[in-house]
């Protein structure tokens, strides 16, 4: 067997596996689609003739959408403007400055990656209680606004950029905080999106941090419109569940499919460089 032919046979084995594990990642979204389009009472043995629907036109009717919609995109875009505002320069300093205990930061901001939210849930409820932001979008957006993953990225992308772009521009009279917003922003745009996809992914599918902290459905989020079709175990109306989870996650996957390059890109980049 010659090399060319071992060569073909180890690349076919490969696309083999990723086509198996491509199928196993998308049966589950398969399924989801397939029921929340088939009639009521027809969901795990419809075929194409039963079709409908039905599931989303009741659905979007039991839940206000718009303001679901509204209410998560509003929040996320904050969230994610909080942690560019705040992560960026962080990254900055700790990629490019030079002060006393940055490697202790650096290691500080790594440890924090692995803290779970729930961890400090309570402590952050009992500040906003305190603060009088219950039941408030400031609320849900806060405890979110300083993200140690945002640091951690920009500081591996800013690590990319040649030195010699920061030094150029200090000889030219850029001060720290232009370098950071006129210099380094540009140039991280993939990283913008990587943590744009990370960011909005997280906090459109959460349902915790809002159950804790809403009292009532002024400022509910997406998460809330399909946990209303899972509060009894005797509601078995599998179709309407899974339209709602579809209309849950499709705006996330048109996302995804714009931006997916660029996120593959930010994410080579900050495992990559260090």
């Amino acid at each position: 067997m010659t090399m060319h032919t071992r060569r073909l046979i180890g690349q076919l084995i490969r696309h083999l596996a990723l086509a198996a594990g491509a199928a196993v990642m998308l049966l589950p979204f398969a399924i989801m689609l397939q029921t929340a389009f088939t009639a009521s009472g027809t969901s795990f043995h419809g075929g194409l003739s039963d079709l409908t629907l039905d599931n989303f036109a009741t659905v979007w009717a039991q839940q206000p959408w718009l303001r679901l919609y509204t209410n998560t995109v509003v929040m996320t875009a904050l969230i994610f403007a909080a942690q560019v505002v705040i992560g960026l320069p962080a990254g900055f300093a700790l990629a490019r400055r030079e002060f006393a205990g940055k490697k202790v930061a650096t290691l500080l901001v790594m440890a924090c990656l692995v803290v779970p939210a729930q961890v400090i849930a309570l402590p952050n409820y009992v500040l906003l209680t305190r603060l009088g932001w219950i039941d408030s979008l400031a609320a849900l957006v806060v405890p979110f606004a300083g993200s140690a993953f945002a640091v951690f990225l920009f500081r591996q992308f800013v690590l990319t950029i040649p030195q010699s772009l920061f030094d150029a521009a200090r000889l030219d009279g850029v001060g720290p905080l232009a370098l950071v917003w006129r210099i380094a922003l540009p140039n991280v745009r993939p990283a913008l999106l990587a943590l744009g996809v990370f960011s909005v992914v997280s906090h459109w599918n959460d349902l915790f941090w809002p159950s804790v902290m809403l009292q009532s459905d002024r400022a509910a989020t997406v998460p809330y419109g399909v946990a209303t079709y899972a509060t009894t175990e005797a509601f078995t109306g599998y179709g309407v569940q899974m339209a709602a989870a579809t209309l849950a996650v499709l705006p996330l996957m048109l996302v995804f499919l714009v931006t997916q390059r660029q996120f593959v890109r930010g994410i080579a980049f900050s495992v990559n460089n260090d």
